[in-house]
């Protein structure tokens, strides 16, 4: 057991120095783990290192969905609802149709319950690698919005589909009327059961004596209880902690402390960080076993076939993005749309961000290896190894040509109505005027509060002129005014850490001004003009 965490310990460490390899090389960290783990795969020092289904589908997935819901923004979620829907239920299950046909077709003795099966397992993209990439390159809001809202949704609807196909293997029977109701009420269950725990965690920290620690960790317990009661009741794990976690993201103001708030992004940005490490890494560590469990179907037929399937995979969804824009524009002939005239680029940029990731490998292992009365399970071997040579392509091959992709389209997507600069400084705005509207009415005044109104007059006085001028050599003052406050700021940094080296003055309360001096300029630099 010792041994094991001293294991892990070095894969940490390896992770951080694959990270800064990977921003140094301005590459989306996910690739650069995966070849890392790759490259570890060839040494024995982490051979006892393997990934457990378990290990994934109950430690890792649930933190990780639920971190991803809290940082979805709903308002955006809602308006591209009817896209990201038909990404994580439609295409999820074409998906899985068209693998299952070409699946039985290339491969001798494999069943089309096999082929959905197989299907089910790598059809959900994983949305870290894609939305890094997104990031790094600076692509529209939307694109971006719709890779998280889908990649929330599809892991879902993929694991059950790959229930049932794997119910139909075992059981050699499948009843299509059976499966839909069982599919419906997998899925509205699992969401009923989402929100009813996360109502109870609401009312638990939102009404009982708690501290800023107790409310983070139950945060971190909030997800495992979703997860947990949604999977014994047989019914959506995955869905139950999207859901809760939309629902909880969305009453965060008024569940959470202002130091709750702040401290559990800090925790949940280390945690998520560090899982999202270990699980890319132990992809490429899969590769030695994923080979030596590979059986009698040769090596290179073997790797035919992964290869084959992945292209089948990258042409489906491609064509499933642009058939998806095209439903779109009949749509909107008879509802309202977020975007009633989609461009070519968006579904393409889309359709090529398809890479794969542990969700399917996880899957993949978690096939029982008998069935019936102590029969091997159908091209298990084969299915495992298809799966991470899907991965392995999508994830090093779209992921490397994804930002060369995306520069070439230069797609802007739609237009905000308002650029968001001036967004920002119309927001600043609104917050002046609403702090010197409730200071006009406080009947309270003394130097201090006389001192915080004027100095509001003269940010209400600058975000006028801001708004008022869109000139270079304002945008330059501005910048300027930023460079020399953080400079400010450094230097009042020194002076602390010179008054702490006597004796007369509390580090404590030296540390906490320099916790605010470090809160402040946070505060500049989110707004620093770029």
């Amino acid at each position: 057991m010792q041994g094991l965490f001293i294991e892990y310990i070095f894969l940490i460490l390896i992770i951080l120095g694959l990270v800064m390899l990977a921003n140094k090389l301005r590459l989306a960290y996910p690739i650069v783990l995966v070849l890392g783990g790759l490259a570890l795969s060839f040494t024995d020092e982490f051979s006892s290192i393997t990934i457990d289904p378990d290990l994934v589908f109950f430690i890792f997935l649930p933190p990780l969905l639920f971190e991803a819901s809290w940082q979805t923004s709903w308002k955006e979620f809602w308006k591209w609802r009817r896209v990201i829907t038909s990404f994580a239920f439609p295409i999820v299950i074409l998906t899985s149709c068209v693998i299952a046909l070409v699946s039985h077709a290339l491969i001798p003795g494999f069943t089309l319950a096999l082929g959905f099966l197989l299907g089910g397992i790598i059809s959900p993209p994983d949305a870290i690698s894609a939305t890094t990439i997104m990031r790094q390159v600076s692509v529209p809001k939307s694109l971006v919005s719709i890779a998280e809202g889908e990649s929330l949704l599809n892991d879902a609807s993929s694991l059950i589909v790959f229930r049932f196909a794997l119910a139909s293997v075992i059981t050699g029977q499948f009843h299509f009327q059976e499966a839909a109701t069982s599919f419906g009420l997998v899925v509205f269950m699992g969401i009923g059961v989402g929100l009813l725990v996360g109502v109870i965690f609401y009312a638990i920290i939102r009404w009982l004596p708690t501290t800023p620690s107790i409310e983070i960790v139950l945060t971190l317990v909030t997800p495992y209880c979703m997860y947990y009661g949604a999977e014994h009741l047989h019914y959506s794990g995955v869905l139950a902690v999207v859901s809760g976690g939309l629902l909880l993201s969305n009453k965060r103001q008024s569940m959470l402390t202002y130091q709750s708030r702040i401290q559990g992004v800090n925790v949940w940005t280390n945690i998520v960080f560090v899982m999202n490490g270990l699980v890319f890494l132990l992809i490429g560590l899969q590769l030695p076993p994923v080979v030596q469990q590979l059986g009698t179907v040769s090596i290179r037929s073997a790797i035919g076939y992964g290869l084959a399937i992945s292209l089948v995979l990258m042409i489906t969804r491609l064509l499933c993005t642009y058939g998806a824009g095209l439903f779109t524009r009949f749509a909107s002939r008879f509802i309202t749309v977020a975007d009633p005239n989609p461009d070519w680029r968006g579904p393409l940029i889309l359709g090529w961000a398809g890479m794969r990731g542990v969700v399917s490998l996880a899957a993949a292992l978690s096939i029982p290896l008998l069935i019936g009365a102590g029969q091997p399970f159908p091209h298990r071997n084969l299915i495992l190894f298809i799966t991470f040579i899907v991965i392995l392509v999508t994830l090093v091959f779209q992921g490397l040509t994804l930002p060369l992709l995306i520069r070439k389209v230069k797609f802007r997507g739609m237009p905000n109505a308002i650029p968001e600069q001036q967004q920002e400084l119309l927001i600043q705005k609104a917050i002046t005027q609403t702090s010197l509207a409730f200071l006009g009415k406080n009947e309270l005044t003394n130097e201090h509060i006389a001192n915080l109104h004027e100095r509001l007059n003269i940010d209400l006085r600058l975000l006028n002129q801001e708004l008022n001028e869109t000139s270079n050599t304002r945008t330059n003052a501005i910048m300027a005014y930023q460079r020399t406050y953080l400079d400010l700021l450094q230097q009042q940094r020194s002076t602390l850490i010179e008054m702490n080296h006597g004796i007369e003055f509390d580090e404590e309360l030296i540390r906490k001004y320099l916790s605010l001096i470090d809160l402040e300029e946070f505060k500049v630099r989110e707004k620093l003009v770029q």
